[in-house]
């Protein structure tokens, strides 16, 4: 069977053969589930009301928890990392927005804009000291390796 080449400047990202891709789409769909249980749940069932802290409580850990993946996995790829992060965050973001049109007091203290600005940033300072961990990490094993130390 040929195989077909790409045309000239034609750019392909076969997204299951991609890591960061991979878990930031898996990582946002998680997060997404979550979150929109959580709001369902707490809008929606008011018997559940009297547990409103440990709902809460459960779903900011178990938010915590998907949010942390691509960190754990790609600690020593900040670039990685980045990707896999934003592309799970915006998924989360865009839930969001779906579901502020139709929780409409879910925009009320923040909008979608900086629910996003809000993990980005952190995302990068989490990929930023990733970077710098990387740096000193690779002079330390070059200097401890050099045959006069």
């Amino acid at each position: 069977m040929p195989v077909r080449a790409p045309f000239p400047g034609q750019f392909w990202i076969d997204f299951r053969r991609n890591p960061p891709v991979q878990t930031g789409l898996y990582v946002g769909l998680a997060m997404s589930l979550v979150f929109t249980a959580w709001i369902v749940i707490a809008n929606r069932i008011p018997l559940l009301e009297r547990f409103a802290m440990g709902r809460n409580v459960c779903a900011l850990v178990l938010l915590l928890a998907f949010a942390s993946i691509p960190v754990v996995r790609f600690y020593r790829a900040p670039n990685a990392l980045l990707l896999s992060s934003l592309i799970g965050w915006s998924l989360l973001s865009a839930t969001y927005r779906l579901l502020s049109v139709v929780f409409v007091l879910l925009n009320e203290h923040y909008s979608t804009g900086q629910i996003f600005v809000l993990g980005a940033v952190l995302y990068l300072i989490l990929a930023t000291l990733s970077w710098i961990g990387n740096i000193v990490w690779r002079v330390r094993t070059a200097y401890l390796s050099h045959p006069n130390h």
